[in-house]
Formats: structure tokens, C-alpha cells, sequence
């Protein structure tokens, strides 16, 4: 979780929810990226920013501080339900990266477990024990959404006993 990345494709949905100009940062993102939605963008994707390598490793789960940030009690949840979560990408390689760096995918996970359908196995409390499964055995997934569908996996495998 070293980086937080937010599509910017998805500020005109915002502007016109909140009624008020969202701006790159507004999200408490690092970086603001054009055309990364969380549906084009898999889990273990490898991108070269600037001269940085980054890999994408887990959503971003939105907390109260968002609600505080836009003054909306529901901010969080507004999130989770329109899936525009964010992501987080660890660093591979440290590098410089610069307003308008290009960012290009150097890798491309073949198992294309998207961004987005991790958010909808959390967000609609997601039972599909082989999807589940796919998450858990991806290298790139971060230790702690692995242990948060572990556990999940587990009380539905307890359950159909």
C-alpha cells in the first residue's frame, strides 16, 4: 500500500453528485491517473511511471475520512457502491515521478482479476468460493485482502457443512 491511485475518469460523476469541482488529490490519492478505471486495471498489472515500476496489489477500501473530507456522511459508502474505490500499487523499482509522467503497463496479469471484481466480491459479500479462491492464490494480492478472503472463504466452506 505503499502508493494510492485514483482514476480521474470518474471526477465528472463526482462533480455532478456533490455539486462542487473535484480536482486530482481530492481523493487523498498520490496519484490522479487518466483512463485506469478500476475495470481495466488487474491485480499483479506491472506499470512503468516515470522511471518507477509499480504493481497493482489490492483496492482501495474508502474510510470516514472521506466523509469528513467532502462533508458527506455517506461519502464512504457512495464509494463502495459505485466501485470508483481507488487502488494501491507497490513500488518494484523507486524511481522519479513527475506531474504528467507517462504511465505505461509493462505487465499484464493473465489471470485479469480486475480491480473491480475484488470490489464486488466485497461489496456484495461476494460467496463464490472459485472466485474467491482465484483472489487468494494471486501472488500480487496484498497480505491483508488475502487474510480478508481467507476468512470469508472459510466461514462459507464452515457453512455448507
Amino acid at each position: 500500500m505503499a502508493v494510492c491511485a485514483y482514476c480521474v475518469d470518474h471526477f465528472p460523476y463526482w462533480n455532478k453528485k456533490l455539486q462542487c469541482n473535484i480536482v486530482p488529490g481530492s481523493f487523498g490519492e498520490n496519484l490522479s491517473l487518466l483512463g485506469m478505471p478500476e475495470t481495466a486495471i488487474n491485480i499483479g498489472d506491472i506499470f512503468k511511471i516515470g522511471s518507477a515500476q509499480v504493481q497493482i496489489s489490492q483496492p482501495r477500501q474508502p474510510c470516514y475520512k472521506l466523509n469528513k473530507v467532502f462533508n458527506d456522511p455517506s461519502m464512504a459508502c457512495s464509494v463502495k457502491t459505485t466501485g470508483f474505490s481507488g487502488y494501491y500499487l507497490r513500488v518494484l523499482k523507486t524511481g522519479v515521478v513527475e506531474t504528467n509522467s507517462p504511465v505505461k503497463r509493462i505487465y499484464k496479469d493473465p489471470d485479469e482479476f480486475s480491480v473491480e471484481k475484488v470490489n464486488a466480491l466485497l461489496r456484495k459479500g461476494g460467496t463464490n468460493i472459485t472466485h474467491i479462491e482465484k483472489l487468494i492464490s494471486l501472488p500480487a494480492l496484498s497480505d491483508e485482502w488475502r487474510k480478508l478472503f481467507q476468512i470469508r472463504l472459510n466461514k462459507i466452506k464452515t457453512s455448507q457443512r
